[in-house]
């Protein structure tokens, strides 16, 4: 029996590109049954959206806490499909993408896939080089491929606490809450992955989800302390401490920009990011003119 996918899509005032994401999930080949639920936080719902013909869409409120891992939450228990997908509000499927995921799945409770990271007039494929992804390899890597909106999860998976459990929503600003989300499925076996650009993600464009330099830096350090796999690998935690001197440098705070550069240094001499991080404190550059210029080639600091 084909298993049902309930796709749960949080937003927040971004009309246009919500009816965009809408469009890419009602053009799926999925042979299933597929439903909707747009769970609208922190703004009014607009429940003309709303509809039974095709693919069927809810529209909720977030009624837990606000922010994106709340609105995921909410839009989990308001589901009883047998998966469960996201995607965000400013992305967009290929119409095979669920059809590939859920024949890759199998009997596994979590799947993904690469993507294809649009920034202005650029789009830029980013692969995982392997389909199965281990706790070791999230520990050396973010595997920024490995982006929210290419996540399929089985729903009791998510509902059971004793298995994957739902979304963090302690995480600082709602941040790394799919990094953890991704920890936590990889310690019980490999995550499934489709190593094909079956989601275009939108770079570039104010995110209601992207915070200030500070909840950057305590959802990183948040990480930290839920994940000791990341201290235990080298290049891993260097590449966490360069990020967190470049914010700290983006943010003026010199004293902590220099105290994890050294520990970047310390752990791995050739992460990048510590080079990034010396640069912005002797103003060579500036941290958001190096982040543009990786956003154009598809990457992040």
């Amino acid at each position: 029996m084909t298993p049902s996918v309930g796709v749960v899509v949080p937003t927040r005032d971004r009309p246009h590109l919500l009816r965009r994401a809408l469009r890419g999930i009602r053009e799926q080949d999925y042979p299933g049954p597929v439903r909707v639920v747009v769970v609208f936080d922190q703004c009014d719902p607009d429940y003309l959206l709303a509809t039974t013909a095709g693919v069927p869409v809810m529209v909720v409120a977030n009624w837990r806490t606000p922010g994106l891992a709340g609105a995921r939450n909410t839009g989990i228990l308001a589901l009883d499909s047998d998966l469960v997908a996201f995607c965000d509000d400013d992305d967009q499927w290929a119409p095979d993408k669920l059809s590939r995921q859920v024949a890759a799945l199998g009997d596994g409770d979590f799947a993904t896939c690469a993507i294809e990271v649009e920034y202005r007039d650029r789009r830029t494929p980013r692969l995982a080089g392997c389909d199965r992804v281990t706790v070791e390899q999230l520990a050396r890597s973010r595997m920024a491929m490995l982006h929210s909106s290419s996540f399929l999860i089985r729903r009791t998976a998510l509902t059971d606490s004793s298995r994957l459990g739902l979304v963090a929503e302690d995480a600082p600003g709602s941040q790394n809450e799919d990094w953890d989300l991704l920890f936590r499925a990889a310690r019980r076996a490999p995550i499934v992955h489709v190593d094909q650009p079956l989601v275009r993600v939108l770079w570039g464009r104010t995110s209601h989800y992207a915070y200030e330099y500070a909840t950057k830096i305590s959802s990183l350090r948040w990480m930290m302390a839920r994940h000791p796999e990341i201290h235990g690998c080298p290049p891993g935690a260097a590449r966490v401490y360069g990020q967190l001197a470049c914010w700290s440098a983006a943010s003026g705070n010199r004293a902590d920009a220099w105290r994890w550069t050294r520990e970047a240094v310390r752990a791995n001499w050739k992460e990048p990011r510590a080079a990034i991080a010396l640069a912005a404190l002797s103003r060579t550059v500036r941290v958001d003119q190096v982040l543009s210029a990786l956003h154009r080639r598809g990457r992040g600091i």
